[in-house]
């Protein structure tokens, strides 16, 4: 097989990253795991949110104009029908399409994505792309096959993220994301890799706490996906 062959046959890892500092620890964890997966014979195709100015808001410009209501889905839907979606969001979305492994690369804000990523999700989740028209939802989705994993970092510690702890367990936090969006568009979604209050660390802390990601990831890029149902 020859280099580009083997090269486009290599199983695709799309990271999306949402952190506005480039030197944080969540930018140096995806980092990180994107290293990993390289190492791993993974091609990887990293969209960081922040450095590219993307635009969260899923507005009716973006769409031809609308004779009444403005219904975002029917919207999407007609669009993907007609050819007409944002270059922005198409080009995107081919990237999505394309990835065998999503990683969303994030803070914990909130309990939950920064705006930036959710407005990723709102506008490149597109029905009619990736659910919905001739696609269905969860096993049926048009992600079927393909794995997900979050990639984060909290402010509270493990303990608070434990049941009884100050927070609860980190999963109810991450519950819509697992099952309301990864889940419902048809990937397998893989236990997250966390690293709890990396800012309350040492340097040395952080360097194991880095380390501790590669393994991780290093496991993922081991392990193959479920079959297609």
């Amino acid at each position: 097989m020859s280099t580009s062959a083997a090269a486009d046959a290599a199983p695709v890892a799309l990271i999306v990253h949402a952190h506005p500092e480039p030197r944080s620890f969540s930018t140096a964890q995806m980092t990180t795991a994107a290293q990993v997966l390289r190492e791993a014979g993974y091609r990887v195709d990293v969209l960081d949110l922040y450095a590219d100015g993307w635009a969260p808001v899923l507005a009716r410009e973006e769409f031809a104009p609308v004779d009444g209501p403005f219904k975002p889905q029917a919207e999407q839907l007609k669009a993907v029908a007609e050819g007409t979606l944002d270059a922005a969001v198409r080009a995107h979305l081919d990237r999505l399409l394309a990835a065998d492994l999503l990683v969303l690369s994030f803070p914990l804000w909130w309990f939950s994505l920064p705006a930036v990523l959710k407005g990723w999700i709102d506008r490149v989740f597109v029905m009619g792309a990736v659910f919905g028209g001739e696609h269905g939802l969860f096993e049926d989705g048009a992600l079927a096959g393909k794995r997900a994993v979050l990639l984060i970092t909290t402010g509270g510690s493990g303990e608070a993220f434990r049941p009884g702890g100050a927070f609860g367990p980190l999963d109810d936090f991450l519950f819509h994301i697992h099952r309301g969006m990864l889940e419902f568009v048809g990937f397998q979604v893989l236990d997250p890799v966390v690293t709890h209050a990396p800012a309350r660390m040492t340097d040395q802390e952080r360097t194991t706490a880095l380390d501790a990601v590669g393994e991780a990831v290093t496991r993922i890029a081991a392990e193959l996906p479920s079959p297609v149902r």
